[in-house]
């Protein structure tokens, strides 16, 4: 069990541990929600989540025998950092067996803490499947991630620190893949407060453990697709299963598409970067009543490498019409290309690029094909320019981020 000195414990071992990340009030999402927010910004923790919590408290309670043997897990990447630092600390060895599909930060992030990174399988449960089959063969120690309730009372301790800063919060979102986060933060939060809501979030492509609430009993998904790798998780785990049913109040699911706004939002409000797997929490607050609620959104991790970085920025601004590209057909002769570079510039378009295709067509008199990039202040100011050039006369159509023809 999960106990209120289980948890006094943890936090005791974990002082001077943790960086503090005291809550941060957001005006831009509590204008747009219409709830007081604060987040929890643990991707500025120790190795960039809050994994460190679990990882390290579970470590401080092994015997020296157990930690002589060596320590094995599976992640797809923060546990990893969080038991490669905890084992450095201690003293001791670790192997972490992560899926192939890690972002390259994390992986590289393992390795500086001294572990040995194993690349195995194409999601979490691959990897896990590994971790076990080594644990058994080589006698090293298993941390799972989040099936073990010291690691989830490590991480729990998340909600001592809400508490202190805001007494009076409402309502907690957390991500969710296997549980152990939202086990051990809603249990400690109810046993701190009943009257606290603990809202469970999770990718609508990954979400085993609302399908296992609605069983009634932990079930397994076929496959898991989504972008928050951090929590792709086909089974959620048993040990901590009973203390979500108990203390987690709802559980929410957010697509993908969701996550690329909330990035957007997050790096440009807040200048932070969170993954995918911490903006879950973030995309959840527009699925909320509008009622003056305090509520908090742990941001559990921010180790994101640089080239989904850049795919998020491009997907977010093409969403919000802030960047898109057409094609126009254009009479092959001079002064047609000055025409719409005039007409986009006294709409105050800005042209990011231009390809100017004299060769689409065999007859160069039945034109030629131009491709405009260009930046825009939204959807409506979008709208405003491609309605413009039509008014024109001209045959536009707006290019999708592939090169197909939308429309």
């Amino acid at each position: 069990m999960m106990t209120l000195n289980d948890f006094k414990a943890a936090r005791k071992t974990l002082d001077g541990v943790l960086h503090p990340t005291d809550l941060i009030y957001s005006p831009f999402f509590s204008r747009t929600t219409g709830n007081q927010v604060y987040i929890k910004p643990e991707n500025m923790q120790v190795t960039g989540a809050y994994k460190i919590r679990g990882a390290y408290f579970k470590c401080s309670t092994l015997s020296d025998e157990e930690k002589a043997r060596g320590l094995v897990t599976a992640s797809a990447g923060n546990h990893a950092q969080g038991v490669a630092y905890a084992a450095q600390k201690a003293g001791v060895s670790a192997t972490i067996v992560m899926p192939t599909t890690t972002p390259l930060v994390k992986v590289n992030n393992t390795k500086d803490y001294g572990a040995k990174v194993v690349l195995h399988g194409e999601t979490f449960d691959d990897a896990a499947a590994l971790a076990a089959q080594l644990s058994q063969e080589e006698g090293l120690t298993y941390v799972h991630p989040f099936n073990d309730l010291t690691v989830s009372t490590g991480q729990g301790t998340i909600a001592y620190e809400i508490f202190k800063d805001l007494p009076d919060v409402d309502v907690i979102l957390v991500p969710v893949g296997g549980g152990g986060l939202a086990a051990g933060v809603s249990t400690l939060a109810k046993l701190l407060n009943p009257s606290v809501k603990v809202i469970g979030v999770e990718p609508s492509g990954a979400a085993s453990m609302k399908a296992s609430v609605e069983a009634g009993h932990v079930v397994t998904l076929d496959r898991v697709t989504t972008i928050a790798d951090g929590v792709a998780v086909k089974t959620p785990g048993d040990q901590v299963f009973p203390y979500i049913q108990r203390n987690v109040d709802e559980l929410l699911t957010i697509d993908d598409d969701e996550l690329v706004d909330a990035f957007l939002d997050v790096m440009e409000k807040h200048k932070m970067v969170v993954e995918n797997a911490g903006l879950l929490t973030i995309a959840a607050l527009n699925h909320l009543e509008r009622d003056g609620r305090s509520v908090v959104s742990v941001l559990s991790g921010g180790n994101m490498d640089v080239i989904t970085i850049s795919s998020l920025v491009q997907h977010g601004l093409i969403n919000r019409g802030r960047i898109f590209t057409f094609s126009v057909q254009l009479p092959d002769r001079p002064g047609e290309l000055l025409r719409i570079a005039d007409l986009v510039a006294k709409l105050n378009g800005n042209i990011i690029k231009l390809d100017h295709n004299q060769f689409v067509n065999i007859n160069r008199q039945a034109g030629v094909e131009l491709k405009v990039t260009m930046e825009a202040f939204g959807l409506s100011h979008k709208a405003e320019i491609l309605n413009a050039l039509k008014q024109k006369g001209y045959d536009v159509r707006e290019v999708a981020a592939s090169g197909t023809i939308t429309g």
